[in-house]
């Protein structure tokens, strides 16, 4: 086990969506956070003299390009951030001397298209990458293990699945679909929702849980080992739409954007959290009505 409180912890990325709602967490209550400071992690030696100045007990790796149509636009540069940038700050914190742990943040894309049969996934399952942000993540994922092997880092992998909640960027599929619901709610718009492919299913948990769910990681996760951080429920995205909806009180009609469509689109996915829940206690939390609910009322006071 390890303690966090009182402890400081270096977190990459901070200022994204997942780390300011880590930053925030009860379940990081007590602990020292350190960020790197206008420090592009590509930048080997400035990224040495900022590890060396926090000298941090242990690490959340968020820093990442993980956006999937840029990785296929830019496959050169997602892979210097997210692989040459991990093993940067993997030699940035050999040099200082770090003896804590460094919790990775991979993702549940690195699995790629998984046949229904093998549903719901489970870290077992080998990974085969359909984009090159997948890529790079399952790649950073090794050169993480072998330090933990070769070097005796002590390093726990997450791969956490969609995650959503209030400040994420409307881009993404939740709180694109709820602002258009709040801007027919209020008038703004005509009742038509314009949607890609509502009929597939992903495992949405809330993003409070997944940040207490690397406060867990970082505390009681096995050294070397993968953890999947999701929510074990199927949900469709017309099914999410259709509660965005209720909760409004508001009807609408659905248009389907065939240029939102994804090509070969996994249709199903749901992953299972028991390694997680067995090692580590964690199991999500907040309810899922709570999380649409705070999604609306943030994207009602964006307008």
């Amino acid at each position: 086990m390890h303690e966090l409180s009182g402890r400081r912890i270096l977190v990459t990325g901070a200022s994204g969506f997942v780390g300011r709602h880590l930053m925030a967490s009860a379940a990081f209550a007590g602990v020292e956070f350190a960020t790197l400071q206008s420090v592009d992690i590509r930048d080997r030696p400035a990224l040495e003299a900022e590890v060396a100045s926090i000298r941090p007990d242990h690490v959340v790796h968020l820093a990442a390009q993980s956006f999937v149509p840029r990785s296929f636009e830019d496959p050169a540069g997602t892979l210097e951030v997210n692989l040459m940038g991990t093993l940067n700050l993997l030699q940035s914190l050999d040099k200082a001397g770090f003896s804590g742990r460094f919790l990775y943040v991979s993702s549940g894309d690195v699995y790629g298209a998984v046949d229904e049969s093998q549903l719901p996934v489970k870290e077992e399952l080998l990974p085969a990458p359909r984009n090159p942000y997948a890529v790079s993540k399952l790649a950073a994922e090794q050169l993480c293990l072998q330090w933990h092997r070769s070097n005796r880092l002590d390093v726990v992998i997450a791969r956490p699945f969609n995650h959503v909640g209030p400040g994420q960027d409307s881009a993404f599929v939740v709180p694109a679909l709820a602002a258009q619901v709040v801007a027919i709610a209020r008038g703004r718009a005509a009742p038509v929702i314009s949607a890609g492919d509502i009929d597939v299913t992903r495992d949405f948990t809330d993003v409070r849980d997944i940040v207490s769910g690397y406060a867990s990681l970082l505390g009681a996760g096995t050294p070397g080992r993968i953890y999947q951080l999701c929510s074990g429920v199927e949900r469709s995205v017309r099914g999410i739409l259709q509660q965005l909806l209720a909760l409004k009180g508001v009807e609408a009609r659905i248009e389907q954007d065939p240029s939102k469509f994804r090509p070969a689109e996994q249709r199903r996915m749901v992953a299972d959290n028991t390694r997680v829940s067995r090692d580590t206690g964690w199991l999500p939390a907040v309810q899922w009505e709570t999380t649409l609910q705070d999604i609306i009322e943030e994207m009602e006071s964006r307008t």
